[in-house]
């Protein structure tokens, strides 16, 4: 997922108080929070965007209309869906703190279960923990440089970078969802890299704003490492980031050594390539701690 700014001004972020140094979120990241003053419930996810993303009935209790000297319209991209959302700059009351800042609506709730949803980018403290279970015997700290945590950057979402082939790859956290995903970029990196197959029939993944792409499963004969842990399986969005119709098929014969295989269209940007840890690999670990002025991500993992 990528957000495409539609027409933008100046943007402009005023708080009115000094927030905590940290935040601890955990359970299922659900805070009450009062946007223009209308109570709501607002999930913390570490997947989301930093823009706050409000569902349509939430921005319509609120009063919020969009457009103003501060206001600009946002377009997200998942594969080849679009969802085109309306921003405005209005008061946000967090409790212990409250400012101006910019909030946007989609006629798509980004997820369902809560009036809106943010990512750590977009929290006032400048340290978000999500505590995902207890900590347990033998834990290891990961450490990874952050990215999206620019002014526009953190609209995608707080992400860690890894090297890859000599190639930077963005990397995120997504607990909630079952398996690992990759774009096809990724996982064609991935796949060459780690000697990947894929294997099975093309099955829908909710990716966001309730949006299905389809998934194929990629199986590495050499597990990538992130720390000290290791993915050797995961899922490939085998139509986004350029297809993947050049990962080798898991029950394909062997082909001739002399014959030419078209294995891609156009040229490949790894900026676009993405990779999205989930819980297959993050039940490992009991939190994700982002240090948005260190500018790093840590896990502590088993």
């Amino acid at each position: 997922m990528r957000p495409i700014i539609a027409a933008a001004s100046a943007l402009l972020l005023v708080d009115a108080s000094a927030p905590p140094a940290e935040r601890i979120v955990s359970g299922d990241g659900v805070v009450a929070v009062k946007i223009n003053g209308a109570p709501g419930r607002l999930r913390i996810d570490p997947a989301a965007p930093g823009l706050l993303l409000m569902a349509p009935d939430y921005a319509a209790r609120a009063g919020l209309k969009g457009g103003g000297l501060l206001g600009f319209g946002v377009e997200y991209a998942i594969g080849t869906e679009r969802v085109f959302g309306r921003t405005q700059v209005t008061r946000i009351d967090w409790g212990q703190t409250a400012g101006n800042n910019r909030v946007g609506w989609t006629p798509k709730p980004y997820a369902e279960g809560a009036d809106a949803t943010i990512g750590p980018a977009g929290v006032p403290e400048p340290v978000v923990r999500f505590d995902l279970h207890l900590p347990r015997d033998g834990e290891r700290a990961i450490t990874l440089p952050m990215t999206g945590n620019g002014l526009f950057g953190g609209w995608v979402g707080s992400t860690a970078t890894l090297d890859i082939g000599g190639e930077p790859l963005r990397v995120g956290f997504d607990p909630r969802q079952p398996r690992s995903i990759a774009n096809a970029g990724a996982g064609k990196r991935l796949a060459a890299l780690f000697g990947g197959s894929l294997s099975g029939p093309a099955t829908p993944a909710i990716i966001a704003f309730g949006i299905a792409r389809p998934v194929r499963t990629l199986t590495l004969e050499r597990p990538f490492p992130i720390g000290h842990l290791r993915l050797s399986a995961l899922a490939v969005r085998v139509a986004d980031g350029g297809g993947a119709s050049s990962i080798p098929e898991a029950d394909a014969p062997k082909g001739d050594p002399d014959e030419v295989v078209v294995i891609a269209k156009g040229r490949h940007d790894p900026k676009r390539d993405r990779l999205t840890l989930g819980a297959d690999i993050l039940s490992a670990c009991s939190s994700i701690l982002f240090d948005k002025p260190a500018e790093r991500v840590r896990l502590s993992c088993s």
